[in-house]
């Protein structure tokens, strides 16, 4: 058993190319072979968003605070709350980030595939942020 206690890994900036706005990320799972999973708590500030992107087995996004938005290619933009646990299958085109008032934080959990979590995409417009 390991215990990680709360703060002993820093927090990182969400790098400007796979996001839009002012988002932190503070790592929770780091990948431990045989196991591939790794996650982090993503805090968003209100309009902040990621791009797009896939992940090769999937992700699953268990929203901690505030209000936040998914979508995936070809859907609509769905609002998210406290509770809700978003599960993105393999290889789906999506974005989540906060709604455009409401911060949201979330727990992002995914598994890599020979050493592969995310592929990052172009950002996400305005227009598609909105839902046009």
């Amino acid at each position: 058993m390991a215990i990680q206690r709360s703060g002993s890994e820093a927090s990182t900036k969400g790098a400007a190319e796979n996001f839009t706005g002012a988002v932190r990320v503070d790592p929770l799972v780091k990948e431990r072979p045989p196991s591939r999973l790794s996650g982090g708590l993503v805090t968003f500030e209100p309009g902040a968003r990621t791009a797009w992107h896939t992940h090769p087995l999937g992700q699953t996004l268990i929203v901690t605070a505030g209000v936040g938005l998914v979508r995936q290619a070809g859907g609509p933009v769905t609002e998210i709350r406290p509770g809700d646990v978003v599960r993105i299958p393999p290889g789906v085109r999506h974005w989540h980030g906060a709604s455009p008032t409401a911060g949201m934080s979330h727990i992002a959990l995914s598994e890599a595939l020979d050493g592969k979590v995310v592929d990052w995409m172009e950002q996400v417009t305005d227009a598609e942020y909105r839902g046009d």
